[in-house]
């Protein structure tokens, strides 16, 4: 969701640089900064970022440059300047006192400048050009950044489905290793002649049921599948890429209890890491 693009647009009159920078947010939140003259555009530029732009802060910036003089946008009432120039002299004549800056003072009395209450429609359409040039840029540098982090995003997805086809590779012993475990543990405290096999054993199948974790791999190939269908898909799918990471998060730790294996463990804390990181990147992914 971080963007920039800057659009520029002019006429023989004046020109407008309109600026758009963005970092990552769930909402779309815009912040925007107008010179007094285009005031009245606010609740268009609001309506047209709500449109084209999606999710992030957003901070739009307009600057304004007057290449002709008539085109200016602040204006100086020369009559009521005069009028307080003179008074300012008079009063200054009959007190004495030789006053070098009366002009300054009577150029920032009250209403001796204004600023034009709204731009004209040769002007608004400047501006207009040059907003929707930032738009398209801003959205560009979005997609040459969102095409970056679809390469990242798979190849981490790539990572964990290998670390879970290393998961099934030394899965065929778990089991094994745990029946010979027990059978150890109860020979050393009760001796095997004292062992009730029959019990033994189906306390045993239900125990190793506990632990099975076929479930739990194909729930995680899916998700994984489906979010590298998801990120592929025309459509903006943020929202929807950080659920199908939180089931992919649920099934990993599902692994990690149920694994009961030092080997699978380690595997698990690179799928987790792996994890992680695409949790970061979806941060910046609409």
């Amino acid at each position: 969701m971080t963007g920039y693009g800057i659009g520029t647009a002019e006429n023989d009159a004046f020109k407008y640089t309109v600026e758009i920078k963005s970092l990552n947010s769930k909402f779309l939140e815009l912040n925007l900064r107008l010179p007094k003259t285009v005031w009245d555009k606010e609740l268009f530029l609001r309506a047209e970022c709500t449109k084209l732009l999606e999710r992030g802060k957003v901070n739009l910036s307009v600057s304004t440059d007057y290449l002709a003089t008539e085109s200016k946008g602040s204006i100086i009432n020369a009559d009521l300047l005069k009028v307080y120039y003179n008074q300012l002299q008079q009063i200054a004549s009959e007190l004495g006192d030789n006053q070098p800056n009366l002009f300054e003072l009577a150029l920032n009395m009250p209403d001796v400048i204004s600023n034009k209450e709204e731009v004209n429609p040769q002007e608004g359409k400047v501006l207009v050009d040059a907003f929707y040039a930032a738009v398209a840029k801003f959205n560009q540098f979005r997609e040459d950044e969102g095409a970056v982090l679809k390469q990242d995003l798979e190849h981490r997805v790539t990572l964990i489905l290998s670390h879970l086809d290393e998961v099934e590779s030394v899965e065929g012993s778990r089991i094994p290793l745990i029946r010979e475990r027990i059978n150890q543990y109860m020979d050393e405290a009760v001796g095997k002649e004292n062992v009730d096999m029959n019990r033994f054993e189906q306390e045993l199948v239900f125990y190793i049921e506990k632990l099975d974790i076929t479930e739990e791999k194909v729930r995680l190939r899916s998700h994984c599948n489906y979010f590298v269908k998801a990120i592929n898909a025309s459509d903006s799918n943020g929202k929807k890429l950080g659920f199908i990471s939180q089931e992919m998060g649920r099934e990993i730790n599902t692994l990690g209890s149920k694994a009961n294996n030092a080997h699978i463990q380690q595997i698990i804390v690179k799928m987790k890491d792996e994890l992680e990181k695409i949790k970061e990147q979806l941060l910046n992914v609409l």
